[in-house]
């Protein structure tokens, strides 16, 4: 399916320069617009020169400034598509449950909501960052992860996803537990601490055990500039934005997509080695599936 110029944008966004961000930044808030911009125009608009706006078109995945405005013009023409009714069908980017609202309304508010979180959160993952979260994973001896009650699914599926690798993972629900094991780690361990605020207590006080024992520290994350993130070595946050009355279940949804991205990597890494692994542990538990 052809990508979208906003889900291009989104997806390049972390690896842009600075200057290249001004440029995205334009286009994402008056993209309707960018299209019938000269390259002059929309290096005006953006305060920078027109090599950087080239420069920009190229990063996201065009060949030519034309090729980025026609891409535009039919970006905006597929979401200004009216139905039968005559309203304007726009992207439902930012819904919330309100009073009143259908319960036939509530697929394509969860379908949208979620797929506007997944694109942001491409904007605040830089390759580098992973591909760090993923060396130390695979180099450390032992991999413990951390978390309270509203992350307890996401650590579930990391654990589960680590050790069909063949890492040494463990995962303690009981917050006293996860204490006890953060104080005996050592240099070549690491720690994996997921906090959908980066706020918690439990898990910041946590972190902090494990740090003074001398892990390594992965942090997952919703927002920026939180207490947690001041304890991590590298941090991977997902969508800032709140769509949808009660963050619990969205914030499980990019959570779980950051999980799959580290696995993803983790295999990559090694791909022989860890194709391998993950083939032992599948025969292992074959004879549990019904034939």
């Amino acid at each position: 399916m052809e990508q979208s110029v906003d889900f291009l944008i989104r997806s390049h966004y972390a690896q842009l320069r600075n200057s290249e961000k001004k440029v995205a930044d334009v286009v994402l808030k008056q993209g309707r617009y960018c299209q019938k911009m000269t390259i002059e125009r929309l290096a005006q608009q953006s305060g920078v020169s027109q090599p950087t706006v080239m420069r920009f078109v190229k990063a996201v995945g065009f060949q030519s400034y034309r090729e980025f405005q026609d891409a535009l013009l039919c970006q905006d023409m597929k979401t200004r598509m009216k139905p039968e009714d005559g309203s304007i069908q726009s992207v439902l980017y930012g819904y919330r449950l309100h009073v009143g609202d259908s319960i036939e309304s509530v697929p394509g508010k969860v379908v949208s909501g979620t797929i506007a979180m997944l694109e942001e959160m491409l904007k605040s993952i830089p390759a580098s960052d992973l591909q760090e979260a993923v060396r130390m994973v695979t180099a450390a001896r032992k991999v413990h992860i951390f978390c309270v009650e509203n992350s307890a699914a996401t650590a579930a599926d990391l654990m589960t996803k680590l050790l069909y690798l063949g890492i040494e993972c463990q995962y303690y629900a009981d917050y006293y537990l996860q204490r006890i094991s953060a104080s005996s780690l050592q240099q070549d361990d690491t720690v994996i601490a997921i906090s959908y605020s980066g706020q918690s207590k439990d898990v910041v006080d946590t972190v902090k055990i494990a740090k003074k024992a001398g892990a390594k520290v992965v942090v997952i994350t919703n927002f920026e500039k939180t207490l947690l993130e001041k304890y991590g070595d590298v941090v991977l946050k997902s969508s800032q934005k709140q769509l949808l009355y009660g963050d619990a279940i969205f914030s499980r949804t990019t959570q779980m997509a950051l999980i799959d991205m580290l696995y993803m990597g983790i295999i990559l890494s090694d791909y022989d080695t860890y194709t391998r692994r993950l083939d032992q542990s599948s025969k292992i538990v074959q004879d549990k599936a019904y034939q």
